[in-house]
């Protein structure tokens, strides 16, 4: 029987066992620092420990700690096992400060254990990655043969050996067309590929690695003959080669279908985002309520009509969504839009920016050429004319952190590359808003700011941009 490598987190499960440990054992030093007893003697600190099991595996698990780890060099390791221990102690305090049982701990005792667990955990990690590259104790390895075209087998070859992790051994490689080569990159040719099934009927072939066309007939029947020999194949799908995409198999309808996806997120991340997004929607929608009873009546003074402004947008993949704003135009400004395409700042026509635009509520140019503001420009230069939007959040056509929603117009200006940044919910913030907003015109850049954060998503980078955000709403930066 096959034996699959582990996938996600649990293909490093050795590690988290580790860290784990590392950590316990951090604690109970940290205490018998202070006390000179021991831990789990004392109820609250045996309930404390059991806190900190669980948050480091939180967030293993929902941050992906331990991503690429034995690829990591020594200061990556730095940055990311500090990283881990910042995000395992706010989990630490958050659970303190809520059930509000500081009185109960020693703020010595969880001082000394992060910074033992900063230091030995890095000092583990990086042993057991160079136990792990020194030897073959990860895992059994199995022998496997390598069937390629002359063409491909030098580059395909080096990459293989090149893995220094894997768990196979490359026994012998099988090319498609006949000839005289006896060893390529040292691995010696065994056999052709009219008779490679008998060959790996009479040797210790483990699994059979396939890179050739599947139309071709001698692959099909080589396949179905390691299908009856109960010998695992991997079929190496070569035309999906592009950088940048990442690439997994599922099943669909029962059949097994290989994916390819600029990012993913794993159901339990769109849980936690979802759960998120209807917190933030019922905050923002209160706010967006009190807001709205407060400026309401100076727009409808300034410019009758509704407070709401109503709007169809494209979302996610195409969909079309309607979204709420504060009004901050006048009734008109679609009309006038189309005689001030001339100012736009944004000169390809894919967005729409002025410096100074005059369907604006409350926006006049004076005789003597000064330029007034209002109601309309206040509320967009704070941003509050954004809030009803946490209505779609609350209502799921949107997110808290994703990518600004087109207007049908610009949308239907689209090249190709422009309908990646259409691959997640719009939000109401996003990478392009705290990297400049208004003052970045080039839409290319935005397209490229959008792009980037679907590509390196997760829920840090969502709370890294909420934060940033803050700051942007308080200083006003790029609003427009």
């Amino acid at each position: 029987m096959y034996k699959r490598n582990a996938q996600g987190w649990s293909k490093h499960i050795d590690f988290m066992v580790l860290d784990v440990i590392v950590l316990q054992i951090c604690f109970i030093l940290a205490f018998y620092l202070r006390i000179k007893e021991w831990i789990y003697s004392y109820h609250e600190y045996r309930t404390l420990g059991l806190l900190l099991f669980f948050a480091d595996v939180l967030v293993i698990v929902v941050n992906n700690s331990l991503h690429d780890v034995i690829k990591r060099g020594y200061l990556r390791e730095v940055f990311e096992h500090g990283k881990h221990s910042v995000y395992v102690l706010a989990v630490v305090l958050m659970y303190i400060f809520s059930s509000q049982s500081g009185e109960f701990y020693s703020r010595f005792v969880l001082g000394v254990t992060f910074a033992l667990y900063v230091l030995l955990g890095y000092a583990v990690r990086i042993t057991w990655k160079w136990i792990l590259r020194n030897t073959s104790f990860r895992r059994e390895r199995n022998n496997m043969l390598v069937v390629v075209s002359e063409a491909n087998a030098e580059k395909l070859l080096s990459r293989l050996l090149s893995d220094k992790q894997a768990g196979y051994e490359i026994v012998g490689v099988v090319l498609l067309e006949t000839t005289n080569l006896k060893k390529i990159n040292g691995i010696p040719v065994v056999a052709e590929m009219k008779n490679v099934s008998q060959y790996i009927a009479k040797e210790w072939v483990d699994s059979v690695y396939v890179d050739a066309p599947v139309n071709d007939k001698r692959v099909v029947k080589l396949m179905d003959a390691c299908a009856v020999m109960a010998v695992p194949t991997h079929y190496h799908v070569p035309y999906m080669t592009r950088p940048g995409v990442k690439r997994f198999s599922e099943k669909i309808g029962g059949t097994t279908v290989l994916t390819t996806a600029i990012n993913y997120a794993t159901p339990v991340q769109t849980l936690i985002k979802r759960i998120f997004d209807i917190f933030a929607g019922i905050i923002g929608s209160i706010i967006a309520l009190l807001i709205m009873a407060i400026v309401g009546p100076i727009i409808k003074i300034q410019s009758p009509g509704p407070i709401l402004f109503k709007q169809e947008r494209i979302g996610k993949n195409g969909k079309h969504i309607k979204i709420y704003k504060i009004r901050s135009m006048r009734m008109d400004a679609e009309e006038m839009k189309q005689d001030l395409m001339s100012e736009n700042r944004v000169k390809d026509g894919m967005m729409f920016k002025m410096d100074f635009d005059p369907r604006i509520i409350g926006n006049k140019i004076l005789p003597d050429g000064t330029k007034k503001t209002g109601i309309g420009e206040f509320i967009r230069k704070t941003s509050l004319d954004e809030f009803p939007q946490f209505f779609n959040v609350l209502g799921g056509s949107m997110s808290t952190v994703g990518t600004r929603p087109p207007t049908i117009d610009e949308f239907e200006k689209y090249h190709f590359h422009h309908r990646a940044r259409m691959a997640v919910k719009p939000g109401i913030t996003g990478m392009w808003q705290v990297s400049g907003r208004s003052e970045i015109t080039d839409f290319e850049e935005v397209v490229k700011l959008d792009t980037e954060y679907i590509a390196n998503w997760s829920l840090s980078l969502d709370l890294k941009i909420i934060c940033k955000t803050i700051g942007v709403l308080f200083t006003g930066k790029g609003a427009m």
